[in-house]
């Protein structure tokens, strides 16, 4: 399979799909209007201390499969440190373990007794029909109680949402959020156990690099045009070209889709539309300070509260003593949701623990999709009809999907196994046209879409 297949975008997703079809022998380009790789991962030194632009990415994965493969790229043992989440949430001026329904104990004495209270009367509830929960508010009050909800779980993701709970459909949520047991949060609380079967309950980090490390190698060997901004996608005899004249068979377009109505030429009235319905689709962004600060053991902290707009402080400099090369001190990143004037931040940074020192700024307009209750059927419909003319989403803003670093590679790989066993179908319909004797045996791929002697992973293309 040699067609030219064109990736817009050189994120996680980007990365993870070009070396994937690197592998099927699928000839690839990447365009990144950026300067570098990376997406959201990116990174860049600030006086020789590493700053993560957006958040602090991390390495982990439940799926075998993309584990096995994370690691096939990378020497874990050289180029990685393994490292125990230790989370925490200040509330109260104290420091609170995470998750906080494992460390009940850790509250007030009256907070305690009305956390209880909600737990018994839940766990008594839960004897007869379960509920149906209609939005993200109905499940946190249903499952944690209002004074949980009240205290931690809708300050905290109001900050982070921007938008309020009950607008966001659980739908979208199935999947991604632990389902709470009562009990179990009562063992843990008399037993004081800690979370071990949380998601990045640990986690891999590279020691020197951070996440542009993991971007920097998933780009090496890949044809890659970078500072090359797309201007239009349209399709000519059969062909697409992008922007009039670079010629491919097929697109994966890894970025902002609500920005694809505007590159895209394509007379069909049913993408038109489709395209249309996108374009209001909900995001926020975030506003970064690096600081210096105070050293510590933690990882991440949350701030419900509303004494601060920050939400999180992401201890990078915990991560690898190499991110903290120009400084005896260590560093972290303090974020906050939507555009916060840097001169707003340094003031916000004086109200928060570890004697913060501002280092640079960044803010970055997209960080975290939106759901409301249509979303997921609009970027349905759009996918059906940009394949139908050989143009595939990828990746957090594409599909609208909170994407992890793990998820961004599984559903990359998922797609490349299904583009790739679509291609070779193609070919072999090709050649039978044209040679009508040409039997079964010489089909390059199986039933269900899968290339065989491109994909020996037995679990390839057929979902989770």
């Amino acid at each position: 399979m040699k067609k030219k297949i064109t990736i817009i975008g050189a994120g996680i997703s980007g990365l993870s799909a070009a070396r994937f079809l690197t592998t099927a022998r699928a000839e690839v380009e990447l365009l990144e209007k950026a300067e570098t790789p990376g997406g959201l991962v990116k990174c860049e030194y600030v006086a020789d201390n590493l700053f993560h632009k957006v958040g602090g990415h991390v390495f982990n994965a439940r799926n075998r499969e993309i584990f096995d493969w994370f690691w096939s790229q990378f020497d874990q043992e050289a180029e990685f440190f393994r490292a125990k989440r230790n989370a925490k949430i200040l509330l109260g001026g104290k420091l609170i373990g995470y998750p906080l329904e494992n460390y009940l104990f850790q509250l007030g004495r009256e907070t305690v007794k009305d956390v209880l209270e909600d737990l018994l009367r839940l766990e008594n509830r839960s004897c007869g029909s379960q509920p149906e929960y209609r939005n993200f508010e109905d499940f946190l009050m249903g499952n944690f109680g209002g004074t949980l909800y009240k205290l931690y779980f809708q300050p905290y993701n109001r900050k982070i949402w921007n938008t309020d709970l009950w607008q966001i459909p659980l739908e979208w949520l199935e999947g991604k959020l632990p389902m709470p047991d009562i009990r179990q949060i009562l063992l843990s609380n008399m037993v004081r156990e800690e979370e071990s079967e949380m998601v990045h309950s640990t986690f891999f980090y590279p020691k020197s690099g951070g996440s542009q490390f993991i971007a920097n190698r998933l780009a090496e060997g890949l044809s890659i045009r970078t500072g090359y901004e797309v201007s239009t996608i349209e399709r000519r005899a059969g062909r697409l070209l992008v922007n009039g004249t670079l010629d491919t068979a097929m697109v994966i377009y890894t970025g902002d889709v609500r920005r694809l109505a505007d590159l895209l030429s394509i007379s069909d009235g049913n993408l038109q539309e489709a395209l249309k319905r996108v374009r209001d689709l909900k995001s926020t962004g975030t506003s970064n300070i690096f600081c210096e600060c105070d050293a510590n053991d933690i990882s991440w902290l949350y701030i419900p509260e509303a004494f601060t707009k920050a939400h999180r402080i992401i201890y990078t400099g915990n991560f690898s003593a190499a991110n903290n090369g120009g400084t005896d001190r260590r560093t972290c990143v303090v974020e906050f949701s939507g555009k916060v004037a840097p001169e707003v931040m340094k003031e916000e940074i004086k109200r928060l623990p570890g004697n913060l020192s501002p280092l640079a700024f960044h803010y970055q307009p997209d960080s975290y999709v939106i759901q409301e209750k249509d979303t997921r059927q609009k970027i349905d419909d759009l996918k059906k009809e940009l394949e139908k003319h050989d143009i595939y989403l990828a990746g957090r803003f594409a599909e609208w999907e909170y994407y992890n670093m793990d998820k961004a590679i599984y559903v990359a790989r998922d797609l490349v196994c299904r583009i790739t066993g679509l291609m070779e179908a193609r070919e072999y319909e090709s050649t039978r046209q044209a040679r009508p004797g040409v039997g079964k045996k010489q089909r390059a791929f199986r039933a269900g879409g899968r290339p065989e002697r491109f994909f020996p992973d037995p679990a390839c293309g057929r979902g989770r």
